[in-house]
């Protein structure tokens, strides 16, 4: 198990980090052996999470942080002195315990790369494996302002997505917001109108009173059963199967599964350009660019390539026919190959990409909101009629 443990040195002065061992007297035992003395010493695993209610570390926070690392090492800085003045000068608690943890490794003689790499959901692994490739080379200033422009890119692109999917999100709520309103509210108040006339109401009436009356009277079945939609379908993300199937469906979907292709081939082809234009091995670029997909189909696909490209065969020969990807993509990964500059041309397509991107999100945008709005008013004008029927066929009774 890992502890945390914040301890005072012979000179008075605080260190805070974290340590293995089987109990807490095991770890004890290694810092007082050392000379120092145990402030507080509690379970955990250090990490950025910090407890229940600690305040959350945000993407753009990780961004502001690396820009000012890159300024500051830049211009001849220690890497120690450069993070004791952003400690100084940081709000947020969870961010400066982290930062803490850093900078005392790091003084303790620890690469950068493997402090970051104790902090997974903070720093990921194309940002150690960038940071460990400055290392060898001794450019770490410029290497983190390349991170940050990484990171600001995927920041946009997510925010891209994340507006483009809340118009129909909002819309699809509300339709069913007001149809549910309709249904358990308005409906009901006319419905012994009707009943007390004793005239045959139109089919659609009785439709939607048998509606209402099944959720009004077994409103408890209805809300089990979204209960347990919703705790299956988080359940099931977590599970392969249900992955696969949802990933599946992302990418496959009318409309919308051409974006998400974008975006994933934007994302996997970015973090392939990054990583080999700043060093990073061949394997290892290929192997974080099928686990920034985030998606089951294109993680299969970049092992494939993984697989045959460390037995002599070319990424483009692997990816040709295959149709999570489009041959003109293809292709110029093919030049690149060949000209020996593929992470120039990773670097030109990734820039492509973001402008299909772009366009992906605008005709996806585009097509939705005409949709959302006809399925909302056929269903409210639907209601409507239900409830406008009866009382026109009342009006012509003398």
């Amino acid at each position: 198990m890992t502890f945390q443990y914040r301890v005072r040195d012979p000179l008075g002065n605080t260190h805070n980090g974290t340590i293995d061992a089987s109990s807490a007297e095991d770890a004890t035992q290694p810092l007082r052996r050392d000379g120092f003395q145990v402030v507080e010493l509690e379970e955990g695993d250090g990490s950025e999470e910090g407890g229940l209610f600690a305040r959350r570390v945000t993407k753009n926070e990780i961004i502001y942080l690396t820009s000012q690392l890159a300024i500051m090492t830049d211009t001849g800085i220690t890497l120690s002195s450069a993070l004791s003045g952003i400690i100084n000068q940081e709000e947020n608690p969870t961010l400066k315990k982290i930062l803490t943890d850093l900078k005392d490794s790091v003084e303790g003689g620890e690469d950068f790369s493997s402090a970051l790499a104790r902090h997974p959901k903070l720093f990921d692994k194309t940002y150690v494996s960038l940071v460990k490739a400055s290392e060898a080379t001794g450019s770490l200033g410029s290497m983190l302002d390349r991170i940050a422009n990484y990171l600001r890119k995927e920041v946009e692109s997510r925010g891209k997505v994340r507006a483009a999917m809340a118009y129909p999100t909002v819309m699809m709520v509300l339709a069913v917001g007001v149809t549910i309103f309709l249904l358990t509210y308005i409906l009901p108040k006319f419905t012994p109108m009707f009943k007390s006339k004793g005239t045959d109401l139109p089919k659609p009436t009785l439709i939607m009173m048998a509606i209402s009356d099944v959720i009004l009277g077994y409103w408890y079945i209805w809300a089990v059963v979204i209960v347990l939609l919703i705790v299956g379908f988080i359940l099931g993300k977590r599970t392969e199967q249900g992955r696969r199937a949802l990933d599946w469906l992302k990418i496959n979907m009318p409309i919308l599964g051409p974006m998400f292709r974008k975006v994933i081939i934007s994302r996997s082809i970015r973090t392939l350009g990054t990583m080999l234009a700043n060093g990073v091995s061949i394997v290892d670029s290929i192997k974080l660019s099928g686990e920034v997909s985030g998606n089951y189909y294109y993680e299969k696909l970049w092992e494939d390539v993984l697989d045959q490209v460390t037995g002599g065969k070319k990424i483009c020969d692997v990816l040709a026919g295959n149709p999570l990807f489009p041959n003109v993509l293809v292709q110029m990964i093919s030049s690149g190959e060949e000209t020996g500059k593929l992470d120039y041309v990773l670097e030109r397509v990734t820039s492509y990409y973001d402008q299909e991107v772009d366009n992906a999100l605008k005709t996806a945008t585009a097509m939705i909101e005409p949709i959302m709005i006809s399925v909302m008013g056929v269903v409210v004008g639907g209601i409507g009629m239900a409830l406008l029927l009866p009382i026109f066929s009342l009006s012509k009774q003398p």
